[in-house]
């Protein structure tokens, strides 16, 4: 019993040792930290006292577990974007400087979820483990270290692919009035990326909780959201969240990026992010300017979508691909924040109100679309056809508009109005609904062949539903490779394309009448 207890009390004295030892080792670390006064607060910002030591666009943290970035930095007081609800701090409460600029946390888990800005999960799954976090503001990439556009992004759209096209690395703007289809476009090319091995983010700014619940379930049906992530700021969060939203997604994206992968982000849209940062200046009591926006309008933008590039092989080969949405009212595009992005962006698609209630979908006007990359970065199937086939459909809309006065028109003029209803009929597409490559590349040639003429309106759906079916069964995989490739179509691929399409079309044609002259078809 005496052996027992010995042997107990030495452990104990060991471990008594070991305690007493470990407290005189301890040496306080002493740590200076900023701590201010919050002075008053409004709607999404707060004034603070007390941080001489702030800098620009630092993250500042306030009781129950509210942050907010240092915006206007003055010499008596800091004025603070809430990146939270401001019912939740009050004046006299502490502001602690972080000593850090807002980030988030990256990394390849975030596919197939929804985030917030902040990087906290919306779609009630835990937070990503081992995070990395990463600014959600960053340089551009330097010219240096960009590499051309050349590489097509295929959206799936028939216009967009033949006549306005995007390529990796490019930054086209989608823009148009309320509800004429600028999110069902996006929403389309996310789609139509799955098995193409490119990674999408969807920014939903200022969106409706309804609206992004939406976009999400068909993203999820259509077994796009494995690729995709969903970086949402609601329009009853907090205009902080609004502002930072786009930033947060971009550097999200940019992880992806700069592993060496191909990366598609929508912005849906910046209409919403531009209108945020107005009233979060206005609030902070910066100087208005036209339409009330503040000077720096422009900038917010621009240092956004100069992210967006396709770096050279030394940096990893990756792209970045940017599709902002902004929203036009009365289908003026010359107004503010439009000619921002327009100078900004390397081209734009207009959907036209006109068309969309007219029923031709997607709503592109031709007319006022422009990719400035062009045939640089679409196949060269494409090429060597799509220009002939904008011009002729150019020169219908011209001579439809002139032949609604009623006055006669001549044969050759009949005939290109004809046509040009046909190009009009087999660009028409509907939603979720893309088409492939080679499919597409036989229907624009099967158009400038004029294999289409003879085709009654009403039976032009089926008619090109026909060609399609061809394209992907009867054309030999031979051509088939070589439509995909990067070399200029031969006559022979072309012949062979076109008698496929011939064919396909024979049950559409109506019979030649006695002693008409021979058609394409």
């Amino acid at each position: 019993m005496n052996a027992a207890s010995d042997s107990l009390q030495v452990a104990f004295d060991r471990v008594f040792g070991a305690i007493d030892q470990a407290r005189r080792a301890f040496v306080p670390a002493i740590v200076a930290r900023e701590v201010g006064t919050v002075l008053s607060v409004a709607t999404g910002i707060v004034r603070v006292g007390g941080l001489p030591g702030v800098g620009y666009a630092e993250l500042i943290r306030f009781p129950g577990d509210v942050s907010g970035i240092a915006f206007n930095v003055d010499d008596a007081e800091v004025g603070v974007v809430l990146l939270g609800e401001n019912t939740l701090v009050h004046a006299g409460d502490q502001a602690l400087r972080e000593g850090r600029v807002t980030d988030v946390a990256v990394g390849d888990g975030w596919l197939g979820r929804v985030i917030d800005p902040l990087g906290r999960p919306l779609d009630g799954q835990s937070a990503l483990p081992g995070e990395r976090r990463a600014p959600i503001e960053r340089p551009a990439p330097t010219i240096m270290a960009r590499s051309p556009v050349v590489v097509p992004l295929q959206t799936g759209l028939k216009v967009i692919d033949a006549l306005i096209p995007i390529g990796r690395g490019q930054r086209e703007l989608i823009l148009g009035d309320r509800q004429t289809g600028k999110t069902s476009i996006a929403i389309d090319t996310i789609v139509n990326q799955r098995g193409r091995d490119v990674v999408c983010v969807y920014c939903a700014i200022g969106q409706r909780a309804s609206a992004v619940a939406k976009v999400v379930a068909v993203l999820r049906r259509e077994e796009a959201l494995a690729y995709t992530v969903v970086v949402v700021a609601e329009g009853n969060d907090a205009p902080g969240l609004s502002y930072i939203a786009p930033y947060a997604a971009t550097s999200i994206a940019e992880h992806f990026m700069e592993a060496g992968r191909d990366v598609l982000i929508v912005y849906d849209d910046l209409t919403q992010h531009a209108r945020a940062y107005r009233e979060l200046s206005l609030l902070l009591g910066r100087p208005p300017g036209r339409e009330a926006f503040p000077g720096d309008i422009f900038y917010i933008h621009s240092r956004l979508l100069e992210r967006a590039t396709h770096l050279n092989k030394a940096h990893g080969g990756g792209s970045l691909t940017a599709l902002p949405i902004i929203e036009t009212e009365a289908e003026d595009i010359s107004a503010y924040i439009p000619t921002n992005l327009i100078s900004i962006t390397d081209g734009q698609i207009y959907l036209s109100p006109t068309l969309f209630q007219l029923g031709v979908l997607p709503a592109v006007d031709v007319g006022k679309s422009v990719s400035r990359v062009g045939g640089k970065a679409q196949l060269a199937a494409f090429r060597a056809v799509a220009g002939d086939l904008k011009l002729a459909y150019a020169q219908f809309e011209e001579l439809e508009t002139f032949a609604r006065f009623g006055a006669h028109l001549d044969d050759d003029t009949q005939q290109s109005i004809t046509h040009g209803q046909r190009i009009r009929a087999c660009l028409k597409q509907p939603e979720l609904a893309p088409v492939p490559v080679e499919a597409q590349i036989a229907i624009v040639l099967a158009l400038s062949a004029g294999l289409f003429d003879r085709i009654p309106m009403e039976r032009m759906s089926d008619a090109e539903h026909a060609v399609r079916d061809a394209a992907e069964k009867s054309v030999p995989d031979a051509v088939r490779q070589r439509l995909l490739g990067a070399d200029k179509l031969s006559d022979q691929d072309r012949a062979a394309v076109i008698a496929v399409a011939r064919q396909a079309l024979m049950p559409f044609a109506p019979a030649p009448q006695a002693g008409a002259p021979a058609t394409p078809v």
